[in-house]
Parts: structure tokens; sequence; C-alpha cells
């Protein structure tokens, strides 16, 4: 029997703590012979990651607590493992060493690289086989007091604990991958003050005897050229996804005496590759045994076999639309972690000799609520000043609630980070938190978003403050005038980027009536200016533009410049621990407004870095903004503690 109350009053059987326990999602997949080996969260034990095996009695995790598989280079760190000689080797997050395991041994993780001097001195990510008995790696390492003092190499860690440079070509790196025939290594490199969906160059360097590498040459990328993935071939030739074209498709590079010869596999107007925001990323695998010379990749979020000979690029038959960029591939075996609209990520493997057959390698971290508590995401396109605006939104959708007659819900639009990124419409029970308790969602995919090409990605550049503002606020003001959505009642959330975005929008728009804010960028200049971590230290410079040339931009776009016009309230959450957006830059915002009668809430979280990791974190983050959402917007949120805002 349906009952009718208030849009945001709702009861609903999607708890904090549930949503919570879903935590980071899971990722880097990898063949280790037949078997598949994965990185598993575990939000509920502090927020640290186990890498998992399959076998036939199921998974079976590989690192018991306190043992955490993450690493911090760049600070959103990358592939934390691979296997050398059946061996698990792995970088622990508390020192961020190298470790050794054997998984068929009852034995503690026996440390590869030394200690450093100072905490986290040393950091190591991207790990990927090298010569036998050895993994390759990207190592960083912290040479003085600013976050902006590190330097990096390319280096080889043995079994025994060797650490061997092998060498160097650009200021930022991702692991070099070592050719068939063991003569040749590549990789790919960018330099200040690009980021790697801007320019980024693959280079190649000959092994030389001592097992390092000889001078390296620049074969692909560069100016206006983004390469995202290298592999070889079993042939010997080298892949590598990249747009000269302004979309991200499949290239292969042969190399040889006389030169080399690159060829476009599959010229498309649509993305088969994405940003580099973490080391080792996959968005495609070569098949290889009988499946040589075709190759799995991600085509609009979802796999598809590229077969060059016959010119095809052909949807492989799976009911799990969304993939993240971590395939693996083994003969007619593809490997990856794989969602849906109603479906939470979860290993799986796609048999395609066997009829495209998909099994579900990893067990869910909690059971999902009935599929009719979940919103089915609605893929729309806005009109906005730059042109269409893609969004999808997600409606109150609850099938024990009603509405009373004419009331219209609240929205609150969703920011997703980066800006260089974007959302997928994939099960996220964070935002089903929202919507079953009747608050609308509508996740935008602004101008800068990935997956719709350059000339898309191009729109924020020196716009950043400008066209993701206008962009969100005309998809919530159209939402309203149609008559979806309580033009009274539109909020806007947003972390780091999108905290940034959610928090000018506070201060510079009157659309909205809530913000919740974060971990955001409060003042572009203090970003850039010693505030934030290296790999993003000169982002902002194609983002807003050049210092000091365009200093004013800066201070004309960051909300700590208009605090006074702040006209909604707000809440932001805050880790402590955050070395990309630091915790004085949300301090600072608060400390602007306190005190000026409009109401605002700061919660911040001891051991918490950028993102929430813990579930006791999430729960709180959540319950919070509910409650902030009910005393703004007019209802009585059920079941969650009161927030007490501030004037």
């Amino acid at each position: 029997m349906t009952t009718i109350a208030p849009y945001g009053s709702w009861t609903s059987p999607i708890t904090a703590q549930q949503a919570a326990e879903v935590g980071r999602p899971l990722q880097w997949t990898g063949f280790v012979g037949d078997e598949v080996w994965w990185v598993e969260p575990r939000s509920t034990e502090g927020g640290r990651y186990t890498v998992v095996r399959q076998t036939p009695d199921g998974p079976q995790e590989l690192l018991p607590a306190p043992w955490n598989a993450r690493n911090r280079v760049h600070e959103y760190g990358g592939q934390p493992w691979t296997a050398v000689d059946g061996t698990l080797v792995f970088t622990n997050w508390d020192d961020q060493r190298v470790y050794a395991v054997s998984v068929d041994e009852q034995a503690e993780p026996r440390p590869l690289t030394p200690e450093p001097d100072r905490p986290h001195g040393y950091r190591y990510s991207d790990l990927q086989p090298g010569l036998p008995g050895e993994a390759w790696m990207v190592r960083e390492t912290v040479t003085g007091p600013h976050p902006t003092d590190v330097v990096r190499d390319l280096v080889a860690v043995t079994l025994t604990g060797e650490v061997r440079r092998l060498g160097a070509s650009h200021h930022f790196m991702t692991a070099p991958h070592l050719s068939p025939d063991g003569r040749l290594a590549a990789w790919i490199g960018w330099d200040h003050p690009n980021m790697p969906w801007d320019s980024t160059e693959l280079v190649v360097a000959e092994m030389q005897a001592d097992g390092t590498f000889g001078p390296h040459r620049v074969v692909a990328g560069g100016r206006d050229v983004s390469v995202c993935q290298v592999a070889w071939d079993a042939d010997g030739s080298l892949l590598a996804l990249m747009d000269p074209d302004g979309w991200w498709n499949l290239h292969r590079l042969t190399l040889s005496a006389d030169g080399m010869t690159t060829k476009c596999l599959f010229a498309a107007e649509e993305e088969h590759g994405g940003p580099l925001w973490t080391l080792g990323l996959r968005w495609f695998a070569p098949l290889g045994g009988e499946h040589a010379g075709k190759y799995v990749l991600l085509r609009k979020g979802r796999p598809a076999v590229l077969d060059p000979a016959a010119g095809t690029l052909t949807d492989v038959d799976v009911d799990l639309p969304s993939w993240a960029p971590s395939l693996a591939a083994r003969g007619g075996r593809i490997a990856g972690v794989a969602a849906g609209p109603k479906q939470l990520g979860r290993v799986v493997t796609v048999d395609l000799d066997a009829g495209s057959a998909v099994a579900t390698l990893s067990h869910p971290t909690t059971e999902l609520p009935p599929a009719e508590y979940l919103p089915e995401p609605q893929e729309r396109f806005f009109s906005g000043p730059d042109g269409d605006v893609p969004a999808f939104v997600y409606p109150p959708t609850n099938p024990d609630f009603a509405a009373p007659e004419g009331e219209l819900p609240p929205y609150v639009v969703h920011v997703h980070g980066g800006p260089t990124s974007a959302v997928s419409p994939t099960a996220d029970l964070q935002i089903a938190y929202l919507t079953s308790r009747g608050i609308g969602v509508v996740a935008v995919n602004y101008g800068g978003s990935t997956g719709y090409g350059r000339a898309f990605r191009n729109r924020l550049r020196g716009n950043w403050g400008v066209v993701d503002v206008a962009d969100c606020e005309a998809v919530a003001k159209a939402l309203a005038a149609e008559g979806t959505a309580d033009g009274k009642r539109l909020g806007i959330r947003g972390g780091s980027a999108g905290g940034y975005t959610s928090a000018l929008s506070a201060v510079t728009c009157t659309t909205y009536a809530a913000a919740t804010i974060m971990f955001p960028v409060i003042d572009m200049l203090g970003f850039v200016e010693g505030g934030t971590h290296d790999f993003e230290s000169q982002y902002l410079f194609g983002l807003v533009g050049t210092l000091p040339e365009d200093r004013q931009k800066y201070v004309d776009r960051s909300p700590i410049t208009h605090t006074d016009s702040l006209a909604c309230p707000v809440l932001l959450l805050q880790g402590l621990e955050d070395e990309v957006c630091p915790p004085e830059q949300a301090q600072a915002f608060v400390d602007a407004i306190r005190g000026r009668g409009i109401p605002h809430a700061y919660v911040a979280f001891e051991g918490e870095q950028h993102g929430f990791r813990r579930a006791e974190s999430i729960v709180t983050a959540l319950e919070s903004e509910l409650s902030f959402y009910g005393q703004v917007f007019g209802f009585e949120p059920a079941g969650v503690p009161t927030l007490r805002l501030e004037r």
C-alpha cells in the first residue's frame, strides 16, 4: 500500500551504512596464468585495499589486515600489484614500500625496497612484469618539504630485494612495458604544464646489457595529442590509444630499421580511451592465443571486439553496460569490473569461445536492495550556452511512497570531480540513498567532461569556473522549467573539482537553495602557489590561464573572493589529511562566512584523505547531507541525527 508523504521524508531500506559498505569500487584486474586477480576495498576495515584471487573454491584474499595494497604516486596512486613467478608483489600504503609474498605459503609479506629516511619518502606505482624475476614500476622520490619537491624515475625491483634504476624521460611517466623479445621497453611520459589528457609522448628505449635503458626516442604523441595506454602485441608491434584526430582510438606502430609506420586500427568519432588519472588504467587488451590480431576495447563503456583485418568492432553481448578501465584478456577470456544501472560493480569474466558466457568472480560487499528502490538513470541532453550538455537524471524512486498531489520534488545537481572526468549510469547507493527518500539527483557531464571527444573537453580550457557553472545551472533551470523539479528547492553537490563548482555556484548564482561542498578548491591561487601536489600543481594553467598574466582570473573565479555574495546555506565536508585539496581551503571558506547569519555546517574527518574511504566517515557524510537538505528544503528526514547548523 502506497503511503502519501512529502518528498524527502520517505523511509528507505537503503541505509547510510549499506551505502558506505559499498565504498570504493573494485579495480586492477589481471590474469596470472589462468587465474584472475584483482584489488578489493574494505571500507569497514579502515578503508584498506586487499588483493583477491579467483580459485576453484571461490575468491581467496591474499592480504589480510592490516596490509593495504595502495600507493600515493601523483597522490591518486595506480596499479598496486603484479605477479612475478607466482609471487605477489605489491605496494603497502602505510610505508609505501614494495613487498612480496608467496601466495601458496602461509608467510608474512617481506619488504623488497628500503625504508626511506622520511615517511613516504619513496613511493612506487604502476607495477608491471619486467625481466625474469623482477617487477618494473614508477618510483617517486620526495626531495624537500614542499608538495612539488618530487622527482620520478623508472626502476626494477627484484624478488631478492635489489632496486635498479632503469632510466627516465619526463617529469611524469607510466611504468615501462617490455617487448615480447625482451629488446625494447615502451612507456608514456609528459611534462608540466601538460596533463596526461592534454599532451603526452610515447617513448621507446632499447635494453642494454646491464639491464638498464639506452637513450629513448619519441615515437608518437606530442603537442595536443594524448596517448593514454600502450601495450605490445604478440608480433612485436606497439599498440597505443591516442587521439591525433580528436578521439581516443587504437593505433598500431610498427618499428623497423627503416623507421616506423603508424596506422589507426579503427577510426571512429567515439572514445575508446580516457583520462589517465591513475597509473595503469587499461581501456584495451590484446586477446592473444587463437584470437591473436584481435583486441577487446571499451566502446561507450562496454567491451567490444576489434578485428582490424575485417574492419569490424563488435559489441560483446553482456547485460552489464558500464565497465571500468581495468580490462585484461587471455585468449578468448576477458576480465574486468562491470556494473549496470541496477547492478553494483563486480569482477566478471566473459568467455568469447562459449557464447560470451559471463562468470561473476567477486562476492558483493553488501546486498543490493530490491531493484524497485534503485532509480533508473535517464540520459538526456540539455541546452547550454556552448551547446548540448549531457546529463543523467535520477528521479525520486520508492515503491512504498508517493508525494502529495501537486508537490514537486527537490532536486540536487551532482557535479563530478576532475573536472576532466565524467559520470556514468551505474548503480550508486549514495545517489539511491537520496532518491529513495524523495530527493531527485541529476548528474551533469558539463563541458570539459570526457567521453565526448577532445573538442568537448576543450570547452573548459581557460573556462573553468565559467562553463561548468553555466552548464550545471542550465540543467537545473531546465528541470524546474519543465516541471520535473521544484525550482525553489534546487541544490548542488560535488567533491574536489565538483566541490569547487558547487562552492562557486553557491556564491555567484541565485538558482540554488543549498550547496554541499566536499573537499573543494576554494582559493585558486592558494591551490597553485604551493597548496596542492605536484601532479596538479599546473593543472589550472590550462583550465584558467598562465601566471602571472592571468592572475586576476584566478582571483575572480575563486569562491573565497565572493563569500560576501553567498545567499544559500552550505554544508562543507573535508578530510583532514587531504594532500590534493588541503583542509585549509575549506576552513578559510567557513571562517569567511561565520557570523553572517547564513546557515552552514563544517564536518571534518580525521584520517581521511581526498575522498572518504572509511565506512564511518561515509555514514556521517550521508546522514549529515540528508539532515542538511531536510532543514533547508523543509521536510523531516527519517532516522538520521540532526545536523547542527551555525550562523
